[in-house]
């Protein structure tokens, strides 16, 4: 059978399927290891490099995480209509190398950083929604694979994002932040080789029109407004002001899309919408609690959380404060074949969980990590023992697993299929303004730095703890009451489906 006689059924062969999935985890596996090498040092990197506040560092990282999650709804938009999935998902990858190599060369021009972080968002905004639409093109059609191949596709990427994020910070202490940047641009430049030589393994599951060249003036166009958004996304990052009025913005113009595409689809789409939409809703609350790894998380590790693994007065190892970032990912590579195995499972004996119930144990989850480190905080005499890191990290991550894990397998389930680029976008797009709320809660924390200075940091962390415990608890007991709404909704969906 050639590519061009490929039909979409075929797809379902397992070795065709294999092979393609396999290409691209490779390319998200590197895409993860720059983006969250990046990640681990950057924080750190404004705060004693740069000298910046802790509250001026936490909302540019707020600003940061709402652009490179917002812009996805354009690249989704271009994947889709403009140049395909394929196509986009490699201009976003180059994009991204040249923003970590940017910001290598950032440390004497913040006018550097600002470009080299939006080159950043810019890039993201074009991979994520067409890395994950492969994927659904992929298993298209098996929804208990779909849910297993997005779990085990999140835990496989998060092994490259695990072993940047022990290296970089090594890196910046060791040989400094221009170095640490450096080499996440080359490991990306890694995948992209890989990808290049692989990519034909993709055909059998790319549409006929996909595969059609694309004239160069349309290229050239898609060029000329990349330039400009990034330069727009410079402009946001340097301000606060701008950057909370873009993401007012466009949270009410995605409600105000969403609205008319419901109004606009016909009866047999709408269970399958209503559910993107609450599902989708109800995932995106935990990057909220999400983006205190990169914020009050690191900064709590800095001032208040001991370095020194230790069992019976025996040191076994030492981490930074940059290397705790690491624990999540390496707690989603533990549970994510659990996980995959339980669905598979579940699938085969028909007994599968919603997504909404998984969501549901998803936040007690969260709930317990966020009150793990409230009583760690509040009863520390001194340093807090990093294994209570361990313990909330593992809470944190499964329920990630749990919530924001499930988003992508939501969209793919539920959403039609000519509008599966576009939310995808969204999907991201919520998930970028739920990072900048994350933020300004961070900043309840935020110490000045003679406070720093001072010592006693654990201390000082406890009430922001405890109020995202609070909240999540909150978030427990509102979808538990909206799980019935879910369950007759799916079972609209199954009927529509079934006709």
């Amino acid at each position: 059978m050639t590519a061009s006689s490929f039909s979409p059924a075929g797809a379902s062969a397992p070795g065709l399927r294999r092979k393609a999935f396999t290409v691209v985890l490779a390319i998200e596996l590197w895409e993860r290891f720059g983006y969250y090498g990046m990640q681990a040092v950057l924080t750190l990197f404004m705060v004693e490099q740069l000298r910046m506040t802790d509250s001026a560092a936490n909302l540019m990282m707020g600003a940061f995480g709402a652009l490179t999650y917002i812009t996805p709804l354009i690249g989704g938009f271009i994947g889709d209509r403009v140049l395909g999935a394929r196509r986009t998902t490699v201009m976003g990858a180059l994009l991204l190398t040249c923003g970590y190599a940017f910001l290598a060369a950032a440390l004497q021009s913040h006018t550097l950083l600002l470009v080299a972080m939006a080159l950043i968002s810019t890039g993201n905004g074009l991979f994520k929604p067409n890395a994950g639409n492969l994927v659904r093109r992929i298993y298209k059609g098996d929804d208990a694979a779909l849910d297993a191949a997005f779990t085990l596709y999140y835990m496989s990427v998060n092994v490259g994002s695990a072993v940047s994020m022990m290296l970089t910070p090594w890196l910046q202490i060791h040989y400094g932040a221009p170095v640490a940047f450096a080499t996440c641009a080359v490991g990306l430049g890694i995948g992209l080789v890989y990808y290049t030589l692989r990519s034909s393994w993709l055909e059998t599951s790319t549409p006929a029109t996909e595969k059609q060249p694309v004239p160069l003036s349309r290229f050239g166009l898609v060029g000329a407004g990349l330039v400009l958004l990034t330069v727009f996304n410079a402009w946001i990052l340097g301000s606060d002001t701008l950057a909370r009025l873009c993401v007012i913005a466009a949270g009410g113009g995605l409600a105000a899309i969403w609205v008319a595409l419901y109004v606009k689809a016909p009866q047999a789409e709408r269970p399958g919408l209503r559910l993107t939409y609450l599902l989708g809703l109800q995932g995106t609350i935990y990057l909220v609690f999400y983006q205190q790894m990169m914020t009050s998380l690191t900064l709590f590790a800095l001032r208040g959380v001991s370095g020194d693994y230790r069992i019976g007065g025996i040191t076994l190892f030492h981490m930074s404060a940059g290397q705790f970032q690491v624990l999540n990912s390496v707690w989603i590579m533990i549970l994510s074949p659990v996980l995959a195995f339980l669905y598979n499972r579940t699938g085969a004996q028909q007994k599968q969980t919603s997504h909404a119930r998984k969501m549901l144990i998803g936040y007690v989850m969260v709930a317990i990590a966020f009150g793990v480190w409230w009583l760690a905080a509040a009863y520390s005499d001194g340093l807090v023992s990093p294994w209570v890191m361990v313990v909330g990290y593992a809470c944190l991550s499964l329920g990630e697993l749990l919530t924001i894990g499930l988003g992508l397998a939501v969209v793919a389930c539920y959403s039609p299929a000519r509008l599966s680029g576009f939310m995808m976008g969204a999907l991201y797009l919520m998930w970028g303004i739920a990072m900048y709320v994350g933020s300004l809660i961070a900043n309840q924390a935020a110490l000045s730095p003679d406070v720093a200075a001072g010592g006693g940091g654990a201390v000082l962390y406890a009430g922001l703890f405890r109020t995202l415990c609070e909240v999540a608890t909150g978030v427990v007991v509102v979808l538990a009451c909206l799980e019935p709404l879910t369950r007759r909704w799916d079972r609209e969906h199954a009927s529509v489906i079934a006709k």
